[in-house]
């Protein structure tokens, strides 16, 4: 298309075949300009508005001869070509181009035409060979610039280097972190939902920028999955075709097929092998009737939800509960058969013999380091919530920036002009409601936040409590 708008002289030289026509003996009003194909690749007529068209009207005899400075670049592609050259000598239409007129009825001319369109298409070949070879040496030296996801840009001389901004920086180190901790992409949405947070997606042109949003799965996903994320330079990742219908699709490629993956080119939010690791969680966490998958850690009393494997399939258990004397009880079940070929339960186990005699184990290794435990929990929850917080005062800082931009474009305007100060004082408002509501949102996170790190210390100290109790019982057979 910029050759389209810059370069217009083969334009002006196209549009002067009308003259040639009327030269010919047509009437200017029966010339018929077909323009719509400016800017498109002529590798397919499937998208290709004008040649169809163009073919359209030759096959109902509404075209007396065809012209173009090159006719051949009316199609680079022999399928096409030749079939406009057959319709053409089935309705006797002349074709014309710089170097004479052509009758397609001709062997002796349609032979000429069909080697002209052959070697259109091969000029194609050889300009895409061209151009992709020089694309590909520059991507095995990790050199070529490609679209860099949020949280990177390019500096001065073109090196990709960590965003400028600390609010988009920080918020991105969080999820990883915190993927670290829950290992689920689903539990790190949940977690972001429940602090409040709002993840960075940067807008392309012509609107540009960074904008804050909550966080999806698929926006998770494609962070987790980056290897951009982890310092790596990598290239090659899809495979791009089109249908038979034009439309573009894509296909992922395996890792060892990517054209290009060079670790540590620039610098990452994690290090290679984190994101190695990060990767075999997600596969196992997709394995959901897998033998060796086991579910990351939630909520529950049962001290061994997502570890228990049954001695008998090797299928890992789910937990039950269930309410009996007025309170609520675990179960260890193994139904995986039941849900994929409806067969009766493998067995089921009472939790808590099994949770009591695991807590007997578990206290003989850490009742020395009880105390300590407490603290290191505390210590923990203190630290998310106080990076949670962090984030969340750069959403003030960020909507205050706003907010005092807004005020100084209202200040500026001639109060005079209402029209133009009527919509700056209405963005103004709604920037200083914005920054309120951050405000706001600050102060009720950090209550629950306090309310939740005394409810961890607790839990701490009460599963202290249940583990000494514990030893002094026998498990149950």
């Amino acid at each position: 298309m910029k050759q389209v708008v810059e370069n217009v002289e083969s334009t002006k030289r196209q549009y002067a075949l009308r003259a040639r026509a009327t030269a010919l003996g047509w009437p200017d009003d029966r010339v018929v300009v077909i323009d719509s194909d400016q800017g498109e690749s002529g590798a397919s007529a499937a998208w290709r508005e004008g040649f169809r068209r163009l073919v359209t009207d030759v096959g109902l005899g509404r075209a007396g001869i065809v012209m173009g400075l090159e006719v051949s670049r009316l199609a680079r592609n022999n399928a096409d070509w030749h079939r406009l050259l057959e319709i053409c000598a089935l309705a006797n239409t002349l074709i014309l181009d710089e170097d004479g007129v052509y009758d397609p009825t001709s062997f002796n001319d349609r032979l000429l035409l069909g080697l002209k369109g052959t070697m259109s298409e091969a000029e194609l070949h050889v300009l895409k060979a061209r151009l992709r070879g020089g694309v590909l040496n520059k991507v095995r030296r990790g050199e070529y610039r490609c679209v860099l996801p949020t949280g990177f840009v390019y500096d001065e001389s073109g090196a990709v280097v960590l965003d400028p901004d600390a609010q988009v920086r920080e918020t991105i180190a969080h999820l990883f972190e915190t993927f670290a901790r829950v290992g689920s992409a689903h539990q790190t949405v949940k977690a972001f939902r429940d602090e409040g947070l709002r993840f960075p997606s940067r807008l392309r042109a012509p609107a540009a920028g960074v904008i804050f949003r909550p966080l999806t799965a698929s926006a998770a996903m494609r962070t987790l999955r980056n290897p951009r994320y982890a310092g790596a330079y990598a290239y090659g990742q899809r495979v791009y075709s089109r249908t038979v219908d034009g439309k573009k699709t894509q296909r992922k490629r395996a890792s060892e097929d990517w054209l290009a993956c060079i670790p540590n080119a620039h610098p990452g939010y994690i290090t290679w092998d984190r994101y190695q690791e990060n990767l075999r969680l997600l596969a196992s966490n997709g394995h959901g009737y897998d033998a060796a998958r086991a579910s990351p850690p939630r909520e529950g009393s049962a001290l061994l939800q997502g570890r228990a494997v049954c001695g008998r399939c090797g299928q890992h258990l789910r937990v039950r509960y269930r309410e009996a004397r007025g309170k609520l009880e675990s179960w260890y079940v193994c139904d995986r058969a039941t849900d994929s070929r409806a067969e009766p339960n493998c067995q089921s186990l009472a939790g808590p013999p099994i949770d009591e005699a695991v807590g007997l184990l578990v206290t003989e290794k850490m009742t020395p380091a009880a105390v300590e435990l407490a603290l290191e929990i505390r210590r923990e929850v203190e630290a998310r919530y106080e990076q949670a917080d962090l984030l969340r005062c750069r959403a003030i800082e960020r909507a205050q920036v706003d907010a005092d931009l807004a005020q100084r474009r209202f200040m500026m305007v001639d109060p005079a002009n209402r029209l133009v100060a009527d919509t700056l004082e209405s963005n103004w408002n709604e920037k200083l409601r914005v920054l309120a509501k951050a405000r706001d949102e600050r102060e009720r996170a950090r209550h629950e936040d306090g309310l939740a790190i005394d409810e961890a210390l607790r839990g701490s100290r009460s599963g202290e409590r249940v583990l000494k109790r514990a030893c002094g019982r026998r498990p149950r057979a």
